[in-house]
């Protein structure tokens, strides 16, 4: 069963790049209200498809580097890592099927 997690510049590498399961990575910030329709979603995805994918949140706002690193220029952008690579990415908020599909095309 899986959860959201929230990760940092610091744990970044680690926790995405690192990772031997595929990662969606949100983009978000707390101002924006789009990123708060999307993370009930999130959770929802991380409970049934936690053993398969990995989803974290990096702030933006909290975390500059990793958001620049990324070329982040609108949030929400949900981005799905595979083996330390970005292989695929939305910008703004998407139903839940559009996320589970996303993540499906990267497994």
């Amino acid at each position: 069963m899986g959860t959201t997690k929230a990760v940092t510049d610091a744990s970044f590498t680690s926790d995405v790049l690192q990772s031997e399961t595929p990662v969606l990575v949100d983009f978000w910030a707390e101002w924006c209200a789009p990123c708060k329709k999307v993370s009930p979603l999130l959770e929802e995805i991380a409970n049934e498809m936690g053993d398969r994918v990995r989803i974290v949140k990096v702030n933006i706002d909290e975390n500059p580097e990793t958001a620049r690193a990324y070329r982040i220029m609108s949030v929400p952008t949900l981005t799905v890592f595979k083996g330390g690579q970005p292989v695929q990415s939305v910008a703004g908020a998407r139903p839940k099927g559009d996320l589970v599909k996303l993540i499906e095309g990267a497994l």
